[in-house]
């Protein structure tokens, strides 16, 4: 089992920048890949951004696109998500995932291929 805690999520003006972290324990954390996603009321989960268990490989959803940065420290066991230029539309909980994948350096994109979750942090963007 992974137990994923995501925090730093909260309230901030359009424009403004806020840090995700996602902690992890349980498990050995650089065998998993880490995904982020971000659910609004009344819509579908929807990826963010993912990144390789070695830190080397990373991918973004195009919404997020040269805003958002994700990184890891596997000596801290932690994932973050660093959210700049953020718009009303970002408004949402945002969940950190994981996906066990060593030695294949792949970033899983979908839902499915997340085999652990965190509770999710919410995070809203006023205009």
């Amino acid at each position: 089992q992974v137990q994923l805690v995501e925090s730093g999520g909260g309230l901030v003006q359009a424009g403004g920048s806020l840090r995700l972290s996602c902690a992890a324990s349980g498990r050995t954390f650089s065998n998993y890949a880490m995904g982020w996603f971000r659910q609004a009321p009344g819509k579908e989960r929807e990826f963010v951004a993912a990144i390789s268990w070695s830190g080397g490989v990373t991918y973004y959803a195009d919404s997020v696109k040269g805003r958002f940065t994700i990184s890891r420290d596997n000596a801290k066991n932690t994932a973050y998500l660093q959210m700049n230029s953020l718009k009303p539309e970002d408004s949402a909980v945002y969940y950190c995932a994981a996906d066990r994948t060593f030695p294949a350096v792949v970033v899983p994109t979908t839902r499915n291929e997340y085999d652990y979750w965190g509770q999710g942090t919410q995070v809203t963007v006023s205009s």
